[in-house]
């Protein structure tokens, strides 16, 4: 036990006393001075909780550079001592280095935050007899979605239904470079339910969209699109390996112009719009923004810490109107109204060329579909994260995004077989 005051509250005397019973070795640091070895395996740290709002320093600071030093498993509860639970991460801040954070009845905003790496290896939530009515009744700009969230959203596809019921998507994407971001993102498109998908590419593309995914129709992007035909199609997804040339910024100019539905923008979409800000007063509202953090600072500008980005891209998506999925392992939802969504599924062995434009594609598939575009990014990116978790725990060290496709279906019904 620290006690480096005199002072203590009286949970803390209260739970000392219920310690004295049980047999525990107690041993009170008054002072620092620090034993030379430590033979324990396991440390637990409780040392400060959750209500921490200044660095930590003097005879603590001490205490915990010391703990780290020792290089054991350590298990801290609620949060690693030191550990800031929303705010910014502080590089240089002294805090534990916990291997299990056992968290009370929900995670700490900063935990899905890169920056909590240092100090957070893995968490887990563990509730303590909070009424969870009550705490559903809170106000909160930030929620964690949760399976039952998508399990209540997904509609099962109807007897009777043919494959206008489920819409028409068309996505804009891939170059004469880049042509496997369109395949992907098509044929995610596909997986995802949409009826039908069609795929706006070159004409050097047509071959291998053809021989790779047959069911997906081809259109020739020709330097434009007939502005006259994007009332077909029930959802529009474009960037992916669009390029960024005159051509490129045309499209995209004369979409976001003449289109008054949603569209989802993605990769080089994104560019376009930090190269050319002005197209931002021209996004139709309620359309889908779904950078990674290099893509959201080209567009708002350099950021520091990943608390400093959710602020510019909550006053972004209320300015403008729409949702930005800013993506990382936790991926954040952002809506119109500044309320924050974290998707909790996904991990590392995602982190492959081509997740993204899957992503898009989903998304874009659930739109045609005619779910709200708020639905839409929520179980798109819920069910993509889910199936790789899925691939993942199958053995997959690094999973492949032509697999994680074809698994996507089977992820669904499964969702929908649960209801």
């Amino acid at each position: 036990i620290g006690r480096f005051s005199d002072k203590s509250t009286q949970d803390f005397n209260s739970n000392l006393e219920r310690l004295k019973p049980t047999g525990i070795r107690v041993t009170e640091l008054s002072d620092i001075v620090l034993p030379t070895e430590e033979t324990s395996e396991v440390i637990i740290d409780a040392l400060l909780g959750s209500g921490l709002n200044k660095a930590v320093e003097g005879k603590l600071k001490e205490l915990i550079d010391y703990i780290n030093n020792l290089h054991k498993k350590v298990i801290s509860i609620d949060v690693p001592s030191g550990f800031p639970s929303e705010g910014n991460i502080s590089a240089d801040a002294t805090v534990i280095k916990a291997s299990l954070v056992i968290s009370f009845q929900r995670p700490k905003i900063n935990f899905f935050f890169p920056e909590s790496g240092n100090a957070v290896e893995k968490f887990k939530v563990t509730p303590i007899g909070l009424n969870e009515e009550y705490i559903q009744s809170l106000e909160s700009s930030w929620k964690l979605v949760a399976e039952d969230d998508i399990k209540l959203l997904l509609k099962p596809r109807k007897a009777f239904s043919h494959k206008g019921t489920y819409g028409h998507a068309l996505i804009i994407a891939g170059n004469n470079e880049t042509m496997g971001a369109a395949l992907l993102c098509a044929d995610a498109c596909l997986h995802s339910g949409a009826g039908l998908t069609t795929a706006c590419v070159p004409e050097s593309g047509f071959n291998a969209l053809n021989t790779r995914s047959p069911e997906i129709m081809t259109m020739a992007r020709n330097n434009f699109i007939p502005v006259s035909m994007l009332g077909e199609f029930s959802s529009i997804a474009l960037g992916p390996g669009l390029g960024t040339d005159d051509e490129a910024i045309d499209v995209v100019r004369s979409i976001l112009a003449d289109h008054n539905k949603p569209v989802v923008l993605d990769a080089d979409a994104l560019n376009i719009l930090a190269m050319k800000p002005e197209l931002f007063k021209h996004l139709p509202d309620m359309s889908i923004l779904t950078p990674h953090m290099k893509e959201f600072d080209r567009m708002f500008g350099e950021h520091t810490s990943w608390w400093e980005r959710l602020k510019t891209a909550r006053k972004k998506a209320i300015e403008f109107n729409i949702i930005i999925l800013l993506k990382n392992q936790y991926s954040f939802i952002i809506l119109p109204d500044g309320n924050v969504l974290i998707n909790p599924t996904g991990n590392p062995a995602m982190a492959v060329g081509g997740m993204g434009d899957v992503l898009t594609g989903m998304i874009a598939g659930f739109l045609a579909q005619g779910y709200p575009a708020k639905e839409a990014v929520m179980i798109a990116c819920f069910v993509h994260g889910k199936t790789g978790d899925e691939l993942r725990d199958k053995g997959m060290n690094s999973v492949l995004p032509r697999y994680l496709i074809e698994t996507i279906p089977f992820i669904i019904e499964k969702f929908l077989s649960e209801k």
